[in-house]
């Protein structure tokens, strides 16, 4: 893992000799100077913002994970979710052929209930075992919608949708770049079929996630808006899921302008997604199954909040906000999004000159959701970091001790 930021550089560096581009014009299409950019491709520079890294990406015309060398390399069994990614991806290209399945699918009500074991899954960052779950769900959602009609055949491609945002999901965490595209594009056409008014901007919501990776800042912003305007009368009328679809879209319009370097759009974003919880949170009546699985919430929108800080490089005011944050807010959410939490705390931390609180937060991030951590580009750079500080520090110690022992005499 040491040599990670050294390969990295490589990588960069044969993909720009590849394309004949001079380091000088690297660092005018990304903003930094030529020195800049030599350090990076001799793996002195850490890529310790994913906007930066999709961008380095997007200008050398390669996908992030070709530049960063995701998925790791781990134990053959670690890698055993790359079968199961492989079912999913023969069942989603399958998608309008007659499904293989024997027997008598379950009706909808029933599937739904399946659902809530991938819930349950996500919520606890365990995308190995949601690819696992995944690719017998998609062929009974497929075979329900083939022998039904009306609502239980809508319900079951509504269904099959959100199964395929749960590939979508954990192919992200674990980096299967076609499995995420793959997903992406189902749950478009599958949303279009269920006949539920929200899951069109759900697929929408994916969209904006896939347009990150090759810094179409610009788009996704206008994809969200797109689709928060769908969902817009829904949201006028106060209906549950609506909601909490235009509160998820906001903020991730947020995080689309804080990496497009638009702070005043990417702040009153989350000041709208704050007024979508507050919304959620003063509803009454029976209680609303997340069936699109948006885990938007208060606590969600405020850790969004520092993710945005954090993008356009404001360690400072990302430390503010966790200081004004509730720990009973943070501590509500479920072990995938408070582990990102702390892992953005301890870039935060990091870059404000204190190692031992990002150790610290770096620690609790993988004790929480230690599959999503160890996977994650950015939580690896905030180790290598804390590393290279700690080995600098240590060597400048030893050569004071050295000087006063007169050991060079």
């Amino acid at each position: 893992m040491l040599e990670e930021a050294e390969e990295i550089g490589r990588r960069a560096r044969r993909a720009r000799l590849r394309l004949g581009m001079a380091q000088a014009d690297l660092a005018v299409a990304l903003g930094k100077s030529q020195g800049w950019v030599s350090k990076m491709e001799r793996g002195l520079i850490e890529i310790d913002r994913v906007g930066l890294l999709n961008r380095l990406a997007s200008e050398l015309h390669i996908h992030p994970n070709d530049l960063i060398g995701r998925p790791y390399n781990s134990s053959p069994g670690e890698n055993q979710w790359q079968v199961a990614a492989s079912s999913i991806l023969r069942e989603l290209r399958r998608y309008d052929l007659t499904p293989v399945f024997a027997g008598t699918p379950r009706p909808a009500r029933q599937l739904w209930q399946e659902t809530t074991r991938l819930h349950r899954l996500r919520d606890a960052a365990a995308n190995v075992a949601i690819m696992e779950v995944l690719p017998d769900l998609l062929r009974e959602a497929r075979a329900l919608a083939e022998v039904c009609t009306g609502h239980e055949r809508e319900e079951a491609f509504a269904i099959y949708a959100v199964c395929c945002k749960f590939a979508h999901t954990a192919a992200h965490a674990l980096g299967h770049p076609e499995l995420v595209a793959m997903s992406c594009e189902r749950a478009a056409w599958s949303a279009r079929l269920s006949g539920d008014p929200v899951m069109p901007a759900v697929a929408d919501w994916m969209r904006v996630w896939d347009m990150w990776a090759t810094a179409d800042w610009e788009d996704a912003t206008t994809l969200s808006y797109k689709a928060i305007r769908s969902v817009q009368e829904g949201y006028d009328q106060g209906e549950p899921l609506a909601v909490r679809a235009w509160g998820s879209l906001q903020l991730r319009a947020a995080v689309s302008a804080a990496r497009g370097n638009r702070r005043s759009e990417a702040e009153d974003r989350i000041a709208h997604a704050k007024a979508a919880a507050d919304r959620l949170a003063e509803y009454v009546g029976p209680p609303v199954y997340d069936r699109h699985s948006l885990t938007f919430s208060p606590g969600n929108v405020q850790i969004h909040a520092i993710s945005v800080a954090l993008e356009m490089r404001d360690q400072r005011r990302a430390l503010a906000i966790h200081r004004r944050t509730s720990p009973e807010l943070i501590a509500s959410l479920p072990s995938s999004r408070r582990g990102h939490h702390h892992m953005e705390l301890a870039r935060a931390w990091l870059w404000d000159g204190s190692r031992d609180a990002a150790l610290a937060e770096l620690e609790k991030a993988e004790r929480i959701a230690p599959q999503l951590i160890r996977n994650h580009p950015i939580a690896r750079s905030t180790l290598r970091s804390i590393v290279y500080a700690e080995r600098a520090s240590t060597r400048e110690k030893l050569r004071r001790m050295s000087d006063r022992f007169h050991l060079d005499g």
